[in-house]
């Protein structure tokens, strides 16, 4: 197949929307995931105004990541529709409620476990699966490092479990296959970030489409 297929998990905003959206403008047909509809629906719109005539088109899945059945679906219409995906893009992030850890909410512990960890090592198999067709398969994950820092204990532990599976596989995969990236990107001026410092200088931060710029030249 000529096209090349991305997967964007978490594409609605941030950092995962930039990306979706620097991957369109170069070609790809990207599937964005997330749960936000108005977020996906912006995103095609930004795409749409770019008014490249070589920009792909995108696919919109407004879906949980921690809903095994619908992921599972998802893939298998991918698999039915292109055959493979060329490229993983997991941007999805729950982002918890900064708190001491005797006072983490059980509600945030659990989305936190559910959507950082436990979706991650779902979807893997799964992708894998799609990208074997796929020469030059890529999956990039993004490292966000604030384990035992004071207050992260939600956030920082679950997402430094995801990485440490997302490890697992770049070592697994090293010799066969797929190419396994993590990086850790600038501060950047996101919602997340906000959430974890409010009332931070955000001119001093990085722009997510710079920096989706950056990682889409390491793919």
């Amino acid at each position: 197949m000529s096209q090349r297929i991305a997967l964007v998990t978490g594409a609605s905003r941030g950092l995962g929307f930039a990306i979706a959206a620097g991957l369109a403008a170069r070609g790809w047909h990207v599937v964005a995931v997330a749960r936000t509809v108005g977020g996906l629906e912006e995103l095609d719109d930004s795409v749409k105004a770019l008014g490249l005539p070589g920009a792909g088109p995108l696919t919109l899945a407004p879906m949980d990541i921690t809903n095994d059945d619908a992921m599972a679906h998802l893939c298998r219409s991918i698999h039915d529709r292109w055959g493979q995906v060329d490229l993983w893009v997991h941007a999805a992030i729950h982002a918890a409620p900064l708190a001491p850890a005797n006072f983490i909410d059980g509600k945030d512990w659990d989305r936190s476990v559910a959507a950082n960890l436990r979706a991650t090592g779902v979807l893997i198999p799964m992708v894998a699966a799609l990208m074997q067709p796929s020469a030059a398969a890529t999956a990039l994950f993004l490292d966000d490092p604030h384990a035992g820092e004071m207050y992260f204990g939600a956030y920082g532990a679950t997402k430094a479990a995801q990485i440490a599976l997302a490890r697992s596989w770049q070592r697994e995969s090293a010799k066969i296959g797929p190419r396994v990236l993590i990086e850790t990107p600038a501060p950047m001026a996101t919602a997340t970030r906000a959430r974890f410092h409010p009332g931070e200088d955000r001119a001093q931060l990085a722009d997510a489409r710079a920096e989706a710029e950056r990682l889409i030249g390491l793919i």
